[in-house]
């Protein structure tokens, strides 16, 4: 049976967690909108992909596509790992918790 948000504090689910008496399950496309939203991604890359470009066009044109495959790649990256990157900051962030909770990332069933 689903636990609700208001069933289990961040304490609770704490204990809870570190008993195994729960199961997390954290949805991956939620997660990694979450965190590009959160870090803010698509501003971030950017200017990272124009700098890449940039660089090409002035004669720096193997440092600028290494550039330009940081900039496409890190982001890629960072959302595979969201999920667990979502479950450690719940683990560590009462806020966090409840905002993962309410945007449905992170779904608790009792075992």
């Amino acid at each position: 049976m689903p636990a609700g948000p208001s069933e289990l504090t961040h304490a609770e689910f704490l204990r809870a967690y570190a008993a195994g008496k729960i199961k997390v399950d954290v949805e991956p496309v939620a997660a990694a909108r979450y965190l590009s939203a959160r870090l803010l991604l698509p501003f971030v890359m950017l200017p990272v992909l124009g700098g890449g470009v940039a660089l090409a066009l002035t004669g720096w044109i193997w440092t600028g596509l290494a550039v330009i495959a940081i900039g496409v790649v890190a982001p890629r990256l960072i959302k595979r790992s969201a999920p667990h990157f979502a479950l450690t900051q719940a683990l560590q962030d009462e806020r966090i918790y409840h905002e993962l909770i309410q945007s449905s990332v992170l779904r608790i069933s009792k075992i």
